[in-house]
């Protein structure tokens, strides 16, 4: 009954709109990027004050594998949750949001050849381009607004990427948009660095003893020789080896937000887990628990009914194991460079990027501490330590929720009380970091 309420469907070939209320105009459609490679994407037109020229705001999610327009949109972002209730922190409110199941075989996105699913963030890009290329010419009011990417986890390697590329085709004139910035949330940027942390994080917050601290380090270690040697496969076997023994020693601990139990426990118990492989271990814990069971009820059922535009072999999320296994070889490899060039690279008219990283405190996966380790890494970073941090406070209970420290065209958001999903677990602070960004106010509140 709500949802005959809330979903008004109006679709028109292949593709279709409908609203969560009158305010709240959507569009949804498909883009063939490649042979046997179709995506989908789903916008939702924002409910602020000034529609016209409020930003639009792209989201990526991780993985890779990881739903967009399932789990960044009913469980952190969109205007709905999962039980369809409405979204007090929804990000609609200041900006239109823009979901797209990336990369191919991801979500409602699918392929019908397996080779054409990509296996590295360049080739992700690629088709991130052609895909909004196309969306751009299906609805050209986005042309000229100001366009943000924003992501989570995995997704940053993949906006890094996807930004350098996107960046070409508009100097080129390939494609006309008014692209302002990229924001990593969590993200695998540099995976060693989040790796070589774990052990003293975990250490730090009492999770484990010196003689854990110990064996992870152990870990961690071989798989930043694999790294070194470039033996990228073997790596990422390691590193899933290294997560294992996380497990093991720390008796279960979240690797999306420290202070919550049980997932990751339930897998290492589970009566199947010793018998699969370190890639499957991997794709157990970093991808499937964003296809819960409720969220793939809502997105193979009344979602998919209302969209009308699925084909009837494909399923939600059917295809996401093999879209991680094809990325497997690139797992391990660091971006940096690509973020130091996103930060440098300015037009010859001047206009540079803003590069935001945000990073939740409890986030064990890509912890806060790794993350300033390659932060360090870049060009910049002897002035961003000179620079003052600034104390953010939540925009509901007036309490310390946040910090920012801005140089030039880079900024770092500390958000407090949140694990590596920062809207779901922190939704008012999360708000107000994308106020800060679109708006360009970060200064103390």
């Amino acid at each position: 009954m709500m949802l005959a309420i809330l979903l008004l469907c109006g679709c028109i070939g292949t593709t279709g709109s409908w609203s969560v209320s009158s305010e709240a105009k959507q569009q949804w459609d498909y883009v063939n990027v490649r042979p046997d490679a179709y995506m989908f994407w789903w916008l939702y037109h924002t409910t602020a004050p000034s529609p016209h020229t409020a930003p639009l705001v792209m989201w990526l999610q991780g993985g890779p594998g990881g739903s967009s327009t399932g789990f960044g949109n009913f469980e952190e972002i969109g205007p709905l949750t999962v039980q369809l209730k409405p979204r007090n922190t929804t990000w609609l409110s200041e900006a239109s949001l823009l979901f797209v199941d990336n990369p191919v075989g991801t979500g409602y996105s699918y392929v019908t050849n397996s080779n054409a699913y990509t296996t590295d963030v360049k080739e992700i890009a690629q088709d991130l381009v052609i895909l909004f290329k196309a969306f751009l010419q299906r609805v050209p009011e986005f042309q000229t607004v100001p366009f943000y990417i924003f992501c989570e986890s995995y997704g940053g390697k993949m906006v890094a990427a996807f930004s350098m590329e996107l960046r070409k085709a508009i100097e080129s004139g390939e494609i006309k948009s008014d692209f302002r910035g990229a924001a990593l949330g969590d993200s695998w940027i540099s995976p060693m660095d989040s790796v070589n942390t774990w052990g003293p994080y975990l250490y730090a917050t009492s999770l484990v003893d010196r003689t854990g601290l110990k064996r992870i380090q152990a870990a961690a270690l071989k798989t930043q020789m694999l790294v070194d040697a470039g033996k990228w496969t073997e790596a990422t076997n390691s590193w899933s080896v290294t997560e294992d023994i996380v497990e093991q020693t720390t008796n279960g601990v979240n690797f999306y937000n420290i202070l919550q139990w049980g997932s990751a426990e339930r897998h290492t118990r589970a009566p199947h887990w010793g018998k699969l492989s370190p890639l499957e271990r991997l794709y157990h814990r970093h991808v499937s628990y964003m296809q819960a069971d409720n969220l793939a009820s809502l997105m193979n059922g009344p979602i998919r009914q209302k969209l009308g535009i699925i084909p009837k072999n494909v399923t939600w999320g059917g295809q996401s194991g093999m879209v991680f296994t094809k990325q497997s070889g690139d797992f391990m490899k660091p971006v940096v460079d690509i973020v130091e060039s996103l930060i440098q690279n300015c037009s010859a008219l001047g206009s540079c990027l803003d590069i935001v990283v945000y990073s939740g405190q409890l986030d064990l996966i890509v912890d806060t501490a790794g993350t300033e380790a390659w932060v360090e890494k870049l060009s910049i970073a002897p002035e961003f330590d000179q620079g003052k941090r600034e104390p953010i406070r939540d925009p509901v209970s007036n309490e310390q929720s946040a910090y920012v420290k801005q140089v030039k065209n880079f900024a770092f958001f500390w958000i407090l009380d949140a694990g590596h999903m920062v809207p779901a677990d922190n939704g008012n602070t999360a708000l107000e970091m994308l106020r800060m960004v679109i708006h360009k106010e970060r200064n103390t509140l």
